[in-house]
Order: C-alpha cells, then sequence, then structure tokens
C-alpha cells in the first residue's frame, strides 16, 4: 500500500433494526458508542469526517450531511469533511476516502461515519427509493430491484452448479446463529432454523423471506489515524493492509452472467496481488450477503473454492468456524439487517473487535490476524475490497 500506514483504533455500533429514533439521533448514538473509546483523543484533534449515507435524501429528507454530522458529533473538521455515496458500499467509500486522505499525509486523525434511516411511516415511499440505484429509466421501469435480479442469478448458479435451496438455506441460519450472539442486530433475539427458514413466504422465487437482508435503521462509526498517531491511541491497532475496488457496466443488458461475478473476482487477485496474500491466508471475511445467493458466489470469486462449489462449500461448514475461513461472524447483513450506509463501517468496527481478541463467544475467530471486508453495489456491478491485518 502506497504512502503512509492507517490503522483503524476504535469504533462503535449502535442497534440495527427498525428504530425509533431519528437519522440524527442515529449519528449521535454512534458517536457515543464509538468515540469515548479511543484513549487520548480529543474531539478537537479528530481533523476530518466521512459521512457514508445513501439516500439521507429520501429517507430522512436531509441533504447536506456532513457538516450537520460533524456539529452532532461534536466535531470541527479543519482538513477534511464530505459526504460518500455508493448506494450499499456507502460506508466502505468512506472508509477508503479515509484512508486515502491519512495515506497521503491530507489527515492525521479521521471519523468515519455510516448511517442511514430507511424505515419511512409509508413503506411504500422507502421502497420506492431502493430503485434508484438502477439505470432508473431503463432497468427501473423493468422492475429489476434487488430481489428479483438477484432472484436471476441464484435461478441461474442452481442451473448451472446444481446449488440447492438447502445450500441457501446453510447460509441463512449460519448467519442468523451468529447474530443471535451480537446484541447490536436486527435479529438478535430471533431463531431461524432450517426448516423454518424454509417454511418462510417466498419474495422472488427462489428466495424467500429469509434469503433476503432487510430495510434497517442503524449507524456505526470507526475511528482511523496515521501511524505516528495510532500508537497513542491504541495498543493494538488494526492496519489497513490492502484495496481494490472494480466496476465493468451498471445497464443490465451488459451484465453477462448472472453467476459468475467477474468485478470481483478481478478485485480479489488485485487484492491478493498488492497485499501479497492468498486466500488460504484470510481468518475471517465480512462479506456482502445482501441476499442468499450473494455468499455462495463470493466465495467462489474471492477463491474461498473452486467455481461452482459456494453451496457445498457452506453445507459442510467451511464458512463457519472452524473452517477454512469463518464468514460473516458479525451476523452478516441477513442476521443484521443492512441500513445502506451503515454496513460497510459496522463490517470494519467487528472486524477491529475479532482482531483485537474482543469478539463474543461463540463468534470470536481464534487466533485471527487477517481478515477481509467486501461490499457490493447496484446490481452486483460494483466490487470494493479491504484487506484489514493485525501484527503479532
Amino acid at each position: 500500500m502506497p504512502g503512509r500506514r492507517v490503522a483503524l483504533v476504535g469504533g462503535g455500533i449502535t442497534p440495527f433494526g427498525v428504530r425509533a429514533a431519528t437519522w440524527s439521533e442515529l449519528v449521535q448514538e454512534a458517536g457515543a458508542r464509538g468515540l469515548p473509546g479511543v484513549r487520548n483523543l480529543a474531539p478537537s484533534e479528530v481533523d476530518s469526517l466521512f459521512v457514508g449515507a445513501a439516500q439521507p435524501e429520501r429517507w430522512a429528507f436531509q441533504s447536506h450531511v456532513a457538516p450537520l454530522a460533524a456539529e452532532l458529533l461534536g466535531l470541527s473538521p479543519f482538513k477534511v469533511l464530505q459526504r460518500t455515496e455508493l448506494a450499499c458500499a456507502s460506508g466502505q467509500s468512506a472508509l477508503r476516502s479515509a484512508y486515502a486522505s491519512i495515506a497521503c499525509g491530507l489527515s492525521d486523525v479521521a471519523v468515519v461515519l455510516g448511517v442511514e434511516k430507511m424505515n419511512l411511516p409509508n413503506m411504500a415511499e422507502a421502497n420506492t427509493g431502493m430503485a434508484d440505484v438502477l439505470d432508473r429509466a431503463w432497468d427501473g421501469v423493468h422492475g429489476a430491484t434487488a430481489p428479483p435480479f438477484f432472484a436471476m442469478a441464484a435461478q441461474r448458479h442452481m442451473r448451472e452448479y446444481s446449488t440447492t435451496l438447502e445450500q441457501l438455506s446453510a447460509v441463512s441460519e449460519k448467519n442468523h446463529r451468529f447474530a443471535n450472539k451480537n446484541p447490536t442486530a436486527q435479529f438478535y433475539a430471533k431463531t431461524f432454523s432450517r426448516e423454518k427458514l424454509a417454511g418462510l413466504p417466498v419474495v422472488s422465487p427462489p428466495l424467500r423471506l429469509g434469503d433476503c437482508s432487510s430495510m434497517t435503521d442503524g449507524a456505526a462509526l470507526a475511528v482511523l489515524a496515521s501511524e505516528e498517531r495510532a500508537r497513542s491511541l491504541t495498543d493494538t491497532p488494526v492496519w489497513l493492509a490492502g484495496s481494490s475496488q472494480c466496476s465493468r457496466f451498471h445497464n443490465l443488458s451488459r451484465a453477462g452472467s448472472l453467476s459468475s461475478w467477474e468485478e470481483l473476482a478481478r478485485a480479489g487477485r488485485e487484492l491478493y496481488r498488492t497485499s501479497g496474500v492468498s486466500p488460504e491466508e484470510i481468518d475471517l471475511a465480512e462479506l456482502h450477503d445482501c441476499f442468499t445467493i450473494s455468499e455462495i458466489i463470493e466465495y467462489e470469486e474471492l477463491g474461498f473454492c473452486a467455481k461452482g462449489q459456494g453451496g457445498r462449500f457452506v453445507e459442510e461448514g467451511q464458512s463457519d468456524l472452524g473452517g477454512a475461513v469463518t464468514v460473516n461472524p458479525r451476523g452478516g447483513l441477513l442476521g443484521c439487517g443492512h441500513p445502506l450506509g451503515a454496513t460497510g463501517v459496522a463490517q470494519a468496527v467487528e472486524i477491529l473487535h475479532q482482531l483485537q481478541g474482543e469478539a463474543p463467544e461463540g463468534r470470536q475467530v481464534p487466533g485471527a490476524t487477517l481478515a477481509l471486508q467486501h461490499n457490493l453495489s447496484g446490481s452486483a456491478n460494483v466490487h470494493s475490497l479491504l484487506l484489514w491485518r493485525r501484527e503479532n
């Protein structure tokens, strides 16, 4: 990685779910959970703020959110203040921008906030906003929103590789089981056996309700710092050790195969090449399981298993604790919910706790030192990756 070394030194996550809290209250709650735990950090020392928020204009009726968030957090950024938007990857986009700013010397200590308030009194209005990520004039008018798009990907994968409904359910059961040990998860208090998942209503064949992540309210906050500052802020910094991103299309007419995501495979190859690691070295991965089929395809494109073997990989427990790589020990988007701007930041905070050895029993990956973070956005047409490392 070029430039100065950048570390993740602290963070916090609000409870995710259908919250009575407003957008502004979620911001303040994230600040209260994420900032006090960073030792020796005065608010006046935070020189930059990056806010990941996908659609506050549609869901919270608020634009110009970066200075609003700064005021709500009690911060006065004097080097960089900006908002990033990349649909479902808005939070990771904010992390990447903060990394770049610190690595090049523009910032020294940056707060990254991800926040989304998606649940409105009129949920028809809230759901309509989800179509904004499409090429609306073409794909949007045909109803190619997320559930039917990922259902088509699942149908194709099942046809080409004999992936089964039981293997899709295995992803959901695993991630909901992890969520049952995560008090900030939307479905913390709800258990989902594979039998229960198989009986839930069909949303878009073959995907059932348990195969789909939820529209969720929530926020997360992370603190990044240069190496010089990081040493004074924590004894256990987690270093950003790699980054890559790839996009090839937007209009679905140019998507090509729905069961092979070449953009992700290419981003993975670039991440492994530039960081000098291999898929076999990854201890845990926070993958973007917006739908169960997403996680299965991601196993394959990231090199955790051979193409077409993703269903068998999860069915055999290879993505569970004790398997080849532990995937989504936070509970994933399926178990935690998916507040678009907050998801990527929450993944990073989970990785921080995992690599520091501070995740709760039942979710902690033993001896983890290397973690991969993935977010997709749009119709799986943009894939973003970060690699995090703890030094022994």
